[in-house]
């Protein structure tokens, strides 16, 4: 168990590199990952599952205490995002494929992988969980109606089939993984430091069952999708911060906010751009699985050395442990 726990360790620390490698071998040998594609919505289960057993009713609490830093910071990220890949996709005129794969990027709850940037970054960390779990929550509704609105002019979107697909990949496994810690506690707590391993491996065959069925199009399009998705992630930091500032709110509520906002549930996207519009349109969302792991550490690296309040962080965080897990 301590070796799994190790090498979980190091898995969920060098993430961004085992994406870029496994991205890099599935662009150049991409025959053998084809066959994978077929298993993208289980894995993204998976991924949820582990979501679901990290769970605490901690989590939820701040939404109740203090709703309006939550409540506020999941209306930015459903606003802004969404809005902000319409926009970055018009004025860049992108394909219809890959237009409305970047609304639906923009359009998918906050990740996990952003509540470890948050507590690195000396964040508000009760406020990042609070906004993934109520953003997650949400989804069902939000994302189909939202790409309903933006995106249904480039692509056609069947809002309940979505609402269903979100509900298989997202709901029933985080309330899986909920049940199960409740029924199970002491063999889940055993077992939580082996999840980002778990997930680790399922996003990285998730990305490579994408990349190998757009080699042609990352060919012709990558630089592209690459300059939209990490302006549209610059974007989202920078407008979540500034809604932290316009609220008045503190130091450490403004970055939880900003990397909550700018970081998104990638693999979600990946599932739900393959399941309903087709292997291109999942395409900035591999680009993002890959991009918002290395923006997010050096965001988080240049705000650890930034002093902030201990006051704002220490009772907020009460009975947070960050888990090095990924989106």
């Amino acid at each position: 168990m301590k070796l799994l726990e190790t090498i979980s360790n190091l898995a969920g620390k060098y993430f961004a590199v085992w994406v870029i490698l496994v991205a890099a071998v599935a662009y150049s040998i991409p025959k053998p990952f084809l066959p994978l594609g077929s298993y993208i919505t289980i894995l993204l289960g998976v991924v949820m599952f582990g979501m679901g057993l990290t769970l605490k009713p901690v989590d939820f609490k701040l939404v109740l205490q203090k709703p309006l830093p939550v409540i506020t910071g999941v209306l930015a990220q459903f606003i802004i995002m969404p809005l902000g890949a319409f926009v970055i996709a018009y004025v860049m005129g992108l394909p219809n494929e890959l237009a409305a794969g970047l609304v639906l990027l923009g359009s998918v709850p906050g990740g996990t992988a952003s509540n470890v940037m948050v507590y690195l970054a000396k964040g508000n960390l009760a406020l990042s969980v609070a906004m993934t779990s109520l953003s997650t929550l949400l989804a069902p509704l939000a994302t189909p109606l939202i790409l309903l609105a933006l995106a249904g002019q480039w692509l056609p979107v069947d809002p309940y089939a979505m609402f269903l697909s979100i509900v298989q990949v997202i709901i029933i496994p985080i309330t899986l993984g909920l049940v199960l810690k409740k029924v199970f506690p002491g063999t889940v707590e055993k077992s939580l430091n082996v999840i980002p391993l778990i997930s680790v491996a399922a996003i990285i065959i998730i990305v490579s069952a994408v990349v190998s069925a757009n080699v042609g199009n990352i060919a012709t399009s990558g630089m592209l999708v690459f300059s939209a998705v990490i302006l549209h992630n610059i974007l989202g930091l920078a407008l979540g911060y500034g809604t932290g500032v316009m609220l008045k709110l503190d130091e450490s509520k403004r970055r939880a906010i900003s990397i909550e906002v700018g970081m998104q549930n990638s693999g979600l996207g990946v599932a739900l751009a393959t399941a309903h519009f087709g292997p291109l349109a999942a395409l900035p969302s591999v680009i993002a699985a890959v991009w918002h792991n290395i923006s997010g550490p050096i965001i988080a690296t240049y705000w650890s050395k930034k002093t902030v309040n201990e006051e704002e962080t220490q009772m907020t965080d009460e009975g947070h442990e960050p888990q090095a897990s990924v989106r």
